[in-house]
């Protein structure tokens, strides 16, 4: 379904349907903010749906990396952090939502207004950093991240419910060998390597993956990073070493619903951009929690034990040069807009809820479709 201009609101009935065009235009950039988000392998597995009065958050299901992420949980993560920059978008703009979390797998989240004030200036500087935010695969610098920084970032973490431990120095050697057991774990799958060519070599008009523009060679690490290109000389140029000074968190907590999975991006996206607006570079890590070995040993580092959902590492850029950004969807492809039948007739017309995934319309559209974005782009 085509995207809409605010101009040809009437014809859609946006007027009738929102009672105020603010209103409509406050959640539509919401919703557009949200493209900027993180999300596994940048398939930005999500799609918005403006439906009586509110914006709805669907997962799309036609996204999901069935090697790397088999049950899902990554996707509801990347779903998570795309609800908390909408959120954070909003209140950056004075408005106060209500978000209702289904807790279901398709539906996951309905976003209503309640009025508007003053802007929240907390959220400003997190609106803020949603543009400024890369994914920086790169080694970061030796100097350690203060620990007035990282309390800021646990207490984000908190504000949405899900814990952060910071990995110790003692048990950063079991950090390292777990991911470097996962890594080759998965490159030894011929499965995953196909997996990982298909969304490392999209079409340009795709809007989506990993372009090798924004990986990194493959060196000798303080803990290895995702190799994103099966040639280790392929990416951004870095040296052996570095990442003395990074800190690596790991968000944590005791539910595996799918709701859970979604704070869990929530919080994700509220450590990432709290990082960004105090200077930080970040780099999300979730594949050391894709094979099952590794995983308990993360699960190991945590006192006591809990789930962990995913990890960051962060600390201060040692390469001043800016990093190419990742591509986006087009917005058009994303945000379902109201149906013009439903106000023009005051009968809704059609099924209730968007197509099943496996239905090329509305939100089962298959990987690639689309133009290209104009949208920010920050990394995945």
């Amino acid at each position: 379904m085509p995207g809409i201009e605010y101009e040809d609101l009437d014809e859609y009935g946006a007027r009738d349907e929102y009672g105020a065009l603010d209103e409509y235009r406050a959640l539509d950039t919401a919703a557009r903010d949200a493209l900027c988000a993180p999300s596994i392998f940048n398939s930005q597995p999500w799609r918005w749906r403006h439906r009586d009065g509110a914006l709805e958050l669907w997962a799309d299901w036609s996204r999901q990396l069935v090697v790397a992420d088999p049950a899902g949980q990554s996707l509801l993560v990347s779903c998570g952090a795309a609800l908390h920059h909408a959120r954070t978008s909003l209140a950056a703009a004075g408005w106060m939502a209500i978000v209702e979390r289904t807790g279901e797998r398709d539906l996951l989240a309905r976003i209503r207004l309640a009025g508007r004030g003053a802007p929240d200036p907390a959220a400003v500087a997190l609106r803020d950093a949603i543009t400024a935010r890369r994914t920086d695969r790169r080694p970061f610098a030796d100097e350690p991240v203060p620990r007035e920084v990282l309390a800021v970032l646990v207490d984000a973490a908190a504000q949405e419910g899900v814990r952060l431990h910071r990995v110790r120095l003692d048990q950063m050697p079991m950090l390292a060998i777990a991911v470097s057991l996962a890594a080759a774990d998965e490159m030894s799958n011929p499965a995953y390597r196909l997996e990982l060519l298909r969304w490392t070599n999209r079409p340009e008009w795709s809007g989506d993956g990993v372009p090798v523009e924004t990986a990194v060679t493959k060196v000798p690490r303080r803990v290895p990073v995702r190799q994103f290109a099966l040639d280790p000389t392929a990416g951004v140029p870095v040296t052996p070493g570095g990442d003395q000074g990074a800190a690596y968190l790991i968000l944590h907590g005791d539910g595996t619903a799918p709701g859970d999975w979604l704070r869990a991006g929530e919080a994700l996206s509220a450590v990432l951009l709290t990082a960004v607006s105090r200077g930080l570079a970040v780099a999300p890590l979730t594949d050391v929690l894709e094979v099952a070995h590794p995983r308990e040993l993360v699960t190991g580092l945590l006192d006591p034990p809990s789930i962990p959902y995913v990890l960051v590492r962060c600390g201060y850029p040692s390469d001043p040069t800016p990093l190419a950004p990742a591509p986006r969807r087009d917005a058009a492809e994303v945000i379902v807009p109201p149906e013009p039948s439903t106000i023009r007739n005051q009968v809704r017309v059609g099924p209730d809820e968007p197509s099943a995934p496996d239905d090329p319309g509305e939100l089962g559209d298959s990987p690639g479709r689309g133009g290209a974005s104009t949208h920010p782009t920050p990394s995945e």
